[in-house]
């Protein structure tokens, strides 16, 4: 019932803010088509709302990754399968971020649109910085900033990044007198992502503008490079889930990857309505314990998972990335490719948050490689919403996936039962959720999951 009343509310808001942006992207074309120089001037808009979002880009990734690494120690103390599942995770991302990488360079869904770099605004500025940085040795040293606080202040990915990791391996290093340090990190990452979410209701705004400034300068081609982005991302989440999971799973434990997700259909009707994972987890946690898998690796595998393994997340970052840099006339080069793959795997496990996270993350690795990049994130404010649901449905198939996965690898799962499960003849008690059975184990603190649909 809480679930539902839960999901319900969050619906109605999420419906407001689609129909907000879906008005102002029909807007902004209309005006960019309509009136070019107009849809030029508008392109502010969408820059002040690139600057909003780089504003949360520091805090969010230092709470994050903070937190993150304070739940591999609880996850790494249950033992084999914790530390499992962290290889798996860490594998499985990196795998998924190399074929965003590979449909973008295959499809390159932004090269038609090669926008005017006069009107990039603030990136132009961030372009200068980074091209006075200095070479390999000034870059390793711009890494270490002047204090630990600077590092959320001055701007820098990197030094955040750096930060956030020196200080989640000292509350690891100093054992449960670093519990109250994390719960206190825990709450300013609910405020960090209570400012975000505010932020992201001004979207329509910045989508107008955006979309209205791109349609300027280079025509109706713009809605076609993004749709085009939109199909392509869309189509490249169905590969993955049916394709790299589904014959992983087939090959490991045996278990069609058709039927598990005919099981879990109302959790997808779920997400699609809240645009949320987060909004399933306590189902997904009942509903893999009623398949068979050990309460113990569940607990573990689900919440973690929600942290480190967001694989949907993975193949839209590097996706959307390529697709900026098309669009703005200076495609990543190979290199520039694999180290910004390298970021990503780190910095995507900061994307595990409200919805925006993502767009934050996507944002930080460009100013991080590409600083002259930045102000493009616009382009993806209009059709980041539409590509939400496809990220969380991905990365909640992908932590199903996986828990059947480490139950197999560990031998805690009755495969019987799978098999009695999903044929039908063992359905799933819906009462079951009104105890704690469908509750995370403490092993796995579950307190940092906010809405993980990044």
């Amino acid at each position: 019932m809480s679930i539902t009343t839960r999901g319900a509310k969050r619906r109605d808001r999420t419906h407001w803010l689609y129909i907000g942006v879906i008005v102002a992207v029909v807007a902004g074309v209309a005006v960019g088509w309509l009136a070019p120089e107009a849809g030029k001037s508008l392109g502010v808009l969408g820059t002040m709302f690139v600057d909003l979002i780089k504003m949360m880009i520091s805090p969010v990734i230092f709470c994050t990754i903070v937190l993150g690494i304070g739940s591999v120690r609880a996850a790494a103390s249950v033992g084999r399968i914790g530390g499992l599942a962290l290889v798996y995770f860490i594998g499985m991302s990196t795998v998924a971020l190399a074929i965003g990488l590979g449909v973008g360079n295959l499809l390159d869904p932004g090269s038609g649109l090669t926008l005017d770099p006069e009107t990039t605004g603030s990136g132009a500025a961030l372009a200068e910085q980074a091209h006075a940085a200095g070479g390999t040795a000034d870059f390793i040293s711009s890494i270490i900033p002047t204090s630990l606080l600077s590092a959320l202040t001055a701007g820098s990915v990197l030094q955040t990044l750096f930060v956030a990791l020196l200080v989640g391996f000292a509350i690891q290093g100093i054992g449960k007198s670093g519990e109250p340090i994390l719960r206190g990190i825990a709450h300013v990452q609910k405020l960090v992502f209570k400012i975000l979410t505010m932020i992201l209701w001004l979207a329509p705004i910045g989508a107008f503008g955006a979309i209205a400034n791109v349609v300027g300068q280079t025509g109706l081609s713009a809605v076609v490079q993004l749709g085009a982005l939109m199909l392509a991302f869309y189509l490249t989440c169905l590969v993955f889930v049916f394709g790299v999971l589904g014959s992983l799973l087939k090959a490991v434990a045996g278990v069609s990857v058709l039927k598990l997700v005919r099981y879990l259909a109302r959790e997808y009707l779920l997400i699609f309505a809240t645009s949320s994972s987060e909004s399933a987890l306590p189902r997904l946690i009942a509903k893999m314990e009623h398949l068979g898998v050990e309460r113990t690796t569940v607990g573990v595998v689900v919440p973690t998972g929600y942290s480190f393994n967001l694989d949907g997340t993975a193949i839209y970052l590097t996706m959307a990335a390529l697709f900026v840099a098309d669009a703005m006339g200076s495609p990543l080069t190979l290199s520039e490719q694999l180290s910004l793959l390298l970021f990503m795997v780190i910095a995507s496990k900061g994307a595990a948050g409200v919805t925006g996270a993502g767009l934050a993350t996507l944002a930080g690795g460009l100013q991080s490689h590409r600083p002259d990049l930045l102000d493009g994130v616009g382009l993806i404010v209009g059709v980041d919403r539409f590509m939400s649901e496809a990220r969380a449905v991905t990365n909640f198939s992908g932590n199903a996936v996986a828990t059947l996965l480490i139950g197999t690898w560990t031998r805690s799962v009755d495969r019987e039962r799978v098999d009695e499960v999903l044929s039908g003849r063992l359905p799933f008690d819906e009462n079951s959720l009104g105890d704690d059975h469908g509750m995370p184990e403490p092993a796995a603190e579950p307190s940092r999951l906010e809405k993980v649909s990044v």
